[in-house]
Order: C-alpha cells, then structure tokens, then sequence
C-alpha cells in the first residue's frame, strides 16, 4: 500500500468513525423539541417522557468505560460494529414503537449502543493517528460533537414540522436506519482488522465491570429523575454511589490482573486535569441547549422548528472552531483550551444581556451572536482539550482511558442540567426571561471552574520549564504519545 493510499483509508476510516458519532450525539438532544408529539401520539406520562430522554443518557454512560476496555482488548472493529448494529435497530423499535413502553425500552438499548460505540471512535483515531494528525483529527470529532449536540433541535424540529406531529417523532428515530446500514459495510472494510489491535486478551475484570456499572447508575440516577422522582430520598442514592465507586478504585488498585481502569492515567497531570476540565465543561455545556429550548418553547411561544434554529449559530460556530483548534493544540497546547473557555462565558455573559435587552419574540435574532461567540469558544474547548488529555495515553489503552473520558462527560451533563434546570423552574415566579438567565448563570459557574482548571495546569507547565524535560515528556507538548 502507497503512503497515498494509506492516508486516504485513514481519512475514509475517520469519516466512517465522525458518521457514528454524530447519531450517537444527535440523540442526546433531538428527542427534546419532539416530546409534545410523543406525549399526544402515545399518550405518554410526564414520568415516561423523562424516562425517554434520562433512559438514553442513562444507559450511554454506563457502559462506556467497559466497552471501551472491551474493545481495547479484543476488536474496536468487531465492537464499533456492534454497536452500529444495536443502534440501528434499536433505532427502528423507537420508530416503529405502538406504546410509550416499548418506545423506553428501545432507548435504553439505544443508549448501551451509543455507550458500545463512543469510546471506539476515541481509541481508533488514537490507534490510527499520531502527532499533528492526531489533533486533527481530534479536532474534527470535536466538531461532529459539538454539531450533533447543537443541531440536534433543529433537525428534531424540521423533521416534527415536514411529517407533522403525529408521526414527525418517529423521524427523529427513523433517520438513523439508512445511515447505520451504510455504515456496517464501510466499517467492516476500513477500519483496522481485529489482529490489527492487538495479540494478547486480558482478563475483562468482571467484578469491577459490576461495581463501576453500580457506582454510576446510582450516581446517574438521581440527576436525571430529579423532576419524576418526589422527595429527599433519591439524594442518599448519591454517598451510596461514592462508596461502590471507592470501593471500585480499592479492587483497582488490588486487581492482579488486568484492572478496567488504569489508576495510573491520573497519575498523569494531562489527564487528570483534562478529565476534570471536560467533567465540568459539559456539566455546563449540556444544560445551555436544555434550558434555551426550554426558555423559546414553552416561555416566548416559539415552534420547535424556530427553537432549533435560534440555537444553530452556536453548532456553526463550534463546528468551525473545533476544525481550527484541531490544527493549533500542537502548538498552543492548554493555553487553547483556556483561551476557548474564556470565549465561551464571554459569549454566555452576553447572552444573559441580550435577553434582559430584547425579551420577548425578538429574542432568537438578539442572541444570534453572542450565541456565535459561545460556540466558537466551545470549538476551541471540546476537540483540543481531548487531544490534550489523551496525549499521553498509549494507543492501545486508547479505548479505555477515552471511555472514563466520556464518562466523566456523561456525569457532568446529568449534573449540569439537574443543577440548571432546578435554578430554571425554580425562578420562573420570576418571569421566563429572568428564569433563564438565573439557570444560565449555573452553567457559567461550571465554566469558570473548568476554567480554572485549565488555568492552574497553564501555571504548572510554567513553572516546570525551570527543569528542562526531555521532549517526550514535556507538557507543553500535547501530542506526544
């Protein structure tokens, strides 16, 4: 095979991977604009529209960090196309459901899915890239995240609006079918061979499996039922949920054998602060489109199709710089990922303005470019700080260290939009503007944090260029491996 070749197949691989993502993200927030038709077609509870949404991010973060050990260890392939295959079909049984039962279901299938797939995205472009390229193409998952998490309303909303509401809902599920049958065959043809990943099989550690499948499904679950859920009694799930996870890192330290997860990756400053900035990144970045939609829907009187469009400068703005920041991080390193933080609670702040200047129907237009402005930023956040903390990691543990990556991603969003949606009901005595900018104002806080995080690694790195490293090793160099 030429080099010419070599590269082109990686780029194919790349798209084949990007394709994946993007359905997995999208579900996360196209379901939300389509609740109303859902709960008129089906006649489905407040109770089982939460479960639709909470069901999927549920089931997402439980098994991405036991896929992604699993595909480190056999086949990212073989796993990747699992995956696809769950995805797809069990994107045909949310389409095709007759009660709101069976449509819950098929969403915690989707979910486990979404959660098989994720971490192999991760660990392939790790295992397929090296250096420079790697932070491209980092950068360009970056922008399929952002994107698909953005755009997710507005293609909800289009869909809703072409099919009408009686059966728009089920096109939002639908839409994923012809695309995860293209997929298979391209997978099964350009990404790397089984043998290709690795020889030997380690012991999948089964214990720790259950006690990490514990830890955050108890951790998880109070979040995303804080609404359905009535009462304090949900909360005690939470301490319960911190003693499984300690005593998981217990049997990980002890483990003889393979453990699922590396404890030595935190041992790593890259990592261990890059998790931590992605943690509460998107503790804050999930809970803007949740209550901004949210805000135009139900507050202003805005169809789901204007919503979804309302929110579309932020995917365009965080799609274009993602695609940039892939190609900087080499050079810029964190200072990147801390100058895109800034952007965003820049863009946020005048976000909060521009509603207390324009309220009312004109809000949409008056938030169009702070919104610009947010999302930039969020490109410079996503993609690079990826990049960084997986920079350190070998590829064949890609998977893994990329899966407790994501879930910590996955934690912080159910977080986030518990923490901003409470502020966000909880002020609408107020008026639906001042709601809003009291629920924005939460997101903000988990961006300064993620900030500052950022900020106190930037004064690390400067302060060990007193002891010169070699170049392997040193921390102003986000891509060596």
């Amino acid at each position: 095979m030429t080099g010419a070749s070599k590269v082109d197949t990686r780029k194919r691989a790349l798209a084949v991977c990007l394709t994946a993502a993007f359905m997995t993200g999208l579900d996360v927030s196209i379901v939300n604009v389509a609740l109303p038709s859902i709960r008129s077609a089906l006649g489905a509870s407040d109770d089982g529209l939460q479960w639709t949404v909470s069901g999927y991010a549920l089931t997402f973060g439980l098994l991405l960090i036991p896929a992604g050990r699993l595909g480190d260890a056999r086949s990212r392939r073989t796993v990747f196309m699992w995956g696809v295959t769950l995805f797809t079909l069990s994107s045909a049984a949310c389409g095709l459901a007759p009660s709101i039962h069976v449509l819950i279901v098929a969403r915690l299938v989707q979910g486990l899915a979404a959660g098989m797939l994720n971490p192999q995205v991760s660990g392939l472009i790790q295992q397929m890239f090296q250096g420079y390229e790697r932070g491209r193409a980092f950068g360009a998952l970056g922008a399929t995240i952002g994107v698909s998490t953005a755009a997710g309303p507005l293609l909800g909303g289009t869909l809703v609006t072409a099919f009408g509401a009686d059966h728009g809902w089920r096109f939002v599920f639908l839409v994923n079918v012809p695309i995860g049958l293209v997929l298979l065959p391209l997978a099964r043809k350009l990404l790397p061979a089984p043998q290709a990943v690795r020889q030997r099989h380690p012991s999948m550690d089964p214990l720790g499996v259950v006690l990490l499948g514990v830890g955050v499904a108890s951790l998880l679950l109070p979040f995303i039922q804080r609404n359905q859920w009535e009462g304090a009694g949900k909360w005690l799930l939470v301490p319960g949920a911190l003693v499984v996870l300690a005593g998981f890192v217990a049997w990980e330290r002890f483990y003889g054998r393979d453990p699922l997860v590396d404890l030595a990756l935190f041992g790593k400053r890259s990592y261990r602060l890059g998790t931590a900035i992605a943690f509460f990144y998107f503790s804050g970045f999930t809970g803007i489109f949740f209550i901004f939609t949210l805000y135009l829907q139900s507050g202003v009187g805005y169809s789901p199709l204007l919503a979804g469009l309302s929110i579309t400068p932020f995917a365009l703005g965080s799609a274009t710089a993602a695609m940039i920041g892939g190609r900087l991080v080499a050079r810029m390193g964190r200072w990147l990922v801390a100058f895109g933080l800034t952007t965003v609670i820049v863009g946020l702040a005048a976000t909060m303005w521009a509603t207390a200047l324009v309220p009312g129907y004109g809000v949409g237009l008056a938030t169009a470019l702070p919104l610009l402005v947010a999302g930039v930023g969020s490109g410079l956040v996503i993609s690079p700080n990826q990049a960084i903390t997986l920079s350190e990691v070998p590829p064949e543990g890609g998977g893994s260290a990329a899966g407790v990556l994501q879930t910590g991603q996955r934690l912080g969003s159910a977080i986030g939009i518990a923490a901003a949606g409470s502020t966000f009901f909880g002020s609408l005595g107020e008026g639906w503007d001042t709601a809003f900018r009291h629920g924005l104002s939460v997101v903000l806080v988990s961006i300064f944090i993620a900030l500052s995080a950022a900020t106190w690694d930037l004064y690390r790195t400067y302060r060990s260029r007193r002891s010169p490293l070699p170049p392997d090793r040193d921390p102003r160099n986000p891509t060596a491996a």
